[in-house]
């Protein structure tokens, strides 16, 4: 591939390449079933997309019975991923193509890596991404760039060459702050008008949108 069409699609995990969202709630409420401070779903959602412990910090975990919750959450995800756990219409075939057309494609996650490997494993694409950063590969996370930033360092890709997709404000704001084209999914649980305010550079009703969308920006960087 030469330098001058270079480009990379990074994807984030839940909500935009995975409807796993329902799986999250679940075990959310399942983690949270006998404590004061249980959270609302739309309070949870909100959080989606950073790391779980900074989640439950947010809703009165204490330090020294931090573990105790996060092990009920992961329990509850363990023993349920593969049933709550499926593509997103249309990701198969966009993962493809940016495959085929010579396009890096990433994923950049604040699930941590073993259930990341495990989802993707269970919807057939564990092999399919170039770079895969996860809630243990980084000190910062989302909404912080340092994760997109370092899939790209890895990947050897600018950020203006790149777009990163996902549904989540904390997506938008991480693609933002990298300097990439962000790509707001409006099939994940954020609306448009939550997601305004990040103002993503593109907007994505679906995931067969991406494609003639990476094929334009490719354009835009021909030398």
């Amino acid at each position: 591939m030469s330098a001058a069409i270079r480009f990379a699609v990074l994807f984030d995990l839940d909500g935009t390449l995975l409807d796993s969202i329902g799986l999250l709630l679940e075990c959310m409420e399942y983690a949270f079933a006998d404590r004061e401070v249980v959270p609302s779903r739309a309070l949870w959602t909100a959080g989606i997309g950073t790391p779980l412990r900074h989640q439950m910090r947010d809703f009165a975990v204490a330090a020294h019975e931090m573990e105790s919750v996060v092990a009920r959450y992961r329990t509850h995800q363990h023993d349920n991923l593969e049933r709550l756990t499926s593509l997103v219409p249309g990701a198969r075939n966009t993962v493809a193509w940016a495959r085929d057309a010579g396009v890096h494609v990433g994923v950049v996650t604040s699930k941590g890596r073993g259930m990341t490997l495990r989802s993707l494993s269970h919807v057939g694409l564990l092999e399919a991404f170039d770079i895969i950063i996860t809630a243990d590969d980084t000190i910062r996370h989302k909404p912080d760039p340092m994760p997109v930033q370092q899939a790209l360092r890895a990947l050897g890709v600018s950020p203006e060459r790149a777009l990163f997709v996902g549904d989540s404000t904390h997506d938008m704001r991480a693609g933002r702050a990298a300097g990439t084209y962000t790509g707001a999914a409006l099939w994940g649980p954020f609306s448009r008008e939550q997601l305004t305010d990040t103002e993503p550079t593109h907007w994505l009703s679906t995931m067969g949108e991406v494609p003639p969308l990476v094929a334009s920006l490719r354009v835009l960087h021909r030398s």
